[in-house]
């Protein structure tokens, strides 16, 4: 697939401070490529400097196969933005802020009503068009939010935690809605810092700390890259020290531990942990209730290559 994003060796200071180290970065055209990373770990600023919101000490960006500038304007009307922060006017009804922000890319009137129309449609907001955002609950002002960034019908969109605080039905609504921009041929940058929504929409994954990437992939890929299996949870009655012991000394276990009834017991990629770990229950002369296995997840890869401890 063409690249519709590529930014090699990108290198951003602010003063002492290194933000971006040498970023390699390409998005393929037509997927949604999820860029993850801990607060402060570059990704805003990553997303700027590609927009030419930001100047960059080094590096080059080429968006559509062209070079990216500031003076480009004929680039940035192929791409659409959706803040974390909703980001439109009280004053204006739902209808007036689709329209306004579609304005600054489509000046013909007759067509931006239909593109506003489309968008309204799109996001299922065409009943609450007269209504001023002030009215509307949190997931119907995310999805304003977004209907003013997709308007004008962008090829390239950057969404940056559009499910942030949204009920439910709401997120639902909203990645349904990102796949299908994707099946119609836009190409979709997705921050998140909720691993399942990444996990269940992006094909391709970044992992970015410290101002680089430090993983890339698809899911499975990324989750092969670390030392964990599934995760073994069994409801049994008290157990033993030296049965906790016997547990963690299995080959297959990287962990184990017991609190409350339930045993939670990490494993490493190995085919037969389930079984072998049941086995040395059994032989210890414990009975188990419910038993249930999860497989390794993105935020154990997300948790294992940055860490657990807290960010500002």
């Amino acid at each position: 697939m063409t690249d519709i994003v590529r930014v090699e060796g990108l290198v951003k200071r602010y003063g002492q401070t290194l933000a971006l180290d040498h970023l390699d970065l390409a998005v393929a055209r037509g997927e949604i490529f999820g860029l993850l990373g801990p607060n402060g770990c570059g990704k805003t600023t990553a997303i700027n400097c590609i927009l030419q919101l930001l100047t960059y000490d080094r590096g080059t960006i080429e968006l559509f196969g062209e070079p990216m500038a500031p003076s480009r304007h004929d680039l940035k009307r192929r791409i659409g933005v959706v803040p974390q922060q909703v980001a439109v006017l009280d004053e204006l009804t739902v209808r007036e802020n689709v329209d306004a922000f579609c304005a600054l890319y489509v000046p013909a009137r007759a067509e931006r009503r239909r593109l506003v129309d489309e968008a309204l449609d799109f996001v299922g907001l065409t009943e609450h068009a007269d209504k001023r955002p002030r009215r509307l609950s949190g997931g119907l002002a995310r999805r304003l939010n977004i209907a003013c960034g997709i308007a004008h019908r962008p090829e390239l969109l950057f969404l940056d935690e559009p499910t942030v605080a949204v009920d439910p039905q709401s997120r639902s609504a909203i990645l349904d809605g990102i796949c299908r921009l994707r099946d119609e041929g836009a190409t979709v940058v997705y921050t998140s810092h909720y691993m399942e929504e990444v996990e269940q929409i992006c094909g391709r994954v970044m992992i970015m700390d410290a101002g680089r990437a430090i993983a890339q992939g698809t899911c499975d890929e990324l989750k092969r890259l670390i030392d964990a299996g599934e995760k073994i949870v069994a409801q049994t009655g008290p157990l033993a020290p030296e049965t906790l012991a016997r547990l963690e000394a299995l080959p297959c276990v990287n962990r184990a531990s017991y609190a409350d009834g339930e045993l939670r017991v990490d494993c490493a990629p190995a085919a037969h942990a389930l079984v072998d770990v049941l086995e040395e229950l059994r032989a210890a002369g414990v009975s188990c209730g419910r038993v249930w296995s999860e497989p390794p997840t993105l935020n154990d890869v997300f948790l294992e290559l940055c860490g657990r401890e807290l960010r500002d």
